[in-house]
């Protein structure tokens, strides 16, 4: 299937306070986001025609934003009520949401307080990440050739688009050498989280996931922690090595993007998905789509 470019297609966007034909959304070359990174996101899953945790997400906009030292010029409640406009005109009812504000064209340098904030929102549709085989089978990832930096050196609690360059580079050196993704450590040398998601391992019947203190504590991973929570699984936050992932039993990430997708091989290191990360997908995609809670068993 020919990939569609995402300069290319029909519908509209939301940008700067009104809908826009898609292909007519531009900014020029010179703007500050694009050559210094002065940009924070978003990506949001819409299910059955409704957005997941919505209001957290943009929530974390703003404060993405202010980390950066900008304000979004646009209250949580216009994002929101841009997002479901967006929903409606595109009649989705599974895909995906990505919102985007940044430093505009106003000032070429790296200080630049003077440029323009800019929001834009799109949304299309997007049913999956992984494929259904490679989430069946648990996805084949490799130890990434970058880390996750310190606190004192990047904004770590924004989901800024500079702290993504290290995230593409070593999802690219994991793709070219035919796996799904990377596993990156932190500046430490403990595990951290994927290029894109965060990490869970199944020890000794409880869940253990890496302490967020130098990358971002994902929505998704909030809402998996207390759905574990709500089973009697004891969840575990802390500093973890790299060589505990031996002593695991199951191994998943989570993500709005990836939701919550298993990892059948680490390197050398082989996973089986099991009953905790199923149950917790269960979970999980019973309560994005407002069904029924599976039976706690």
């Amino acid at each position: 299937m020919a990939m569609i470019p995402f300069d290319d297609r029909d519908g509209v966007l939301w940008m700067d306070g009104r809908m826009v034909p898609w292909r007519d959304a531009k900014v020029h070359v010179l703007t500050h986001g694009l050559h210094y990174a002065s940009a924070v996101f978003e990506g949001e899953r819409v299910y059955g025609g409704n957005i997941f945790e919505s209001a957290a997400h943009s929530r974390r906009l703003h404060r993405s934003a202010e980390i950066l030292g900008f304000q979004v010029p646009f209250a949580v409640s216009e994002i929101e009520a841009a997002k479901s406009a967006l929903v409606a005109a595109h009649d989705i009812r599974e895909g995906y949401i990505r919102a985007i504000a940044w430093r505009g064209s106003e000032m070429m340098g790296v200080a630049a307080k003077s440029s323009r904030i800019h929001l834009a929102i799109a949304a299309w549709d997007w049913p999956s990440y992984f494929s259904p085989e490679a989430r069946a089978q648990g996805i084949r990832v490799t130890m990434a050739p970058w880390r996750r930096p310190a606190p004192e050196t990047a904004p770590v609690e924004s989901k800024a688009a500079g702290l993504y360059m290290i995230c593409t580079m070593s999802k690219h050196a994991a793709e070219d050498q035919g796996f799904h993704d990377a596993l990156m450590l932190d500046y430490r040398g403990f595990l951290a989280e994927a290029t894109g998601a965060n990490l869970f391992l199944a020890i000794d019947g409880k869940l253990h996931t890496p302490k967020p203190d130098c990358f971002l504590d994902g929505i998704t991973r909030r809402t998996v922690m207390r759905l574990a929570r709500e089973r009697q699984i004891e969840v575990v936050e802390r500093h973890i090595p790299p060589e505990d992932l031996s002593r695991a039993s199951e191994v998943f990430v989570t993500g709005s993007a990836a939701e919550l997708t298993p990892i059948g091989r680490i390197d050398d290191l082989a996973f089986t998905p099991g009953r905790m990360g199923q149950a917790l997908y269960d979970d999980y995609m019973a309560l994005v789509r407002g069904a029924p809670r599976p039976a706690l068993t």
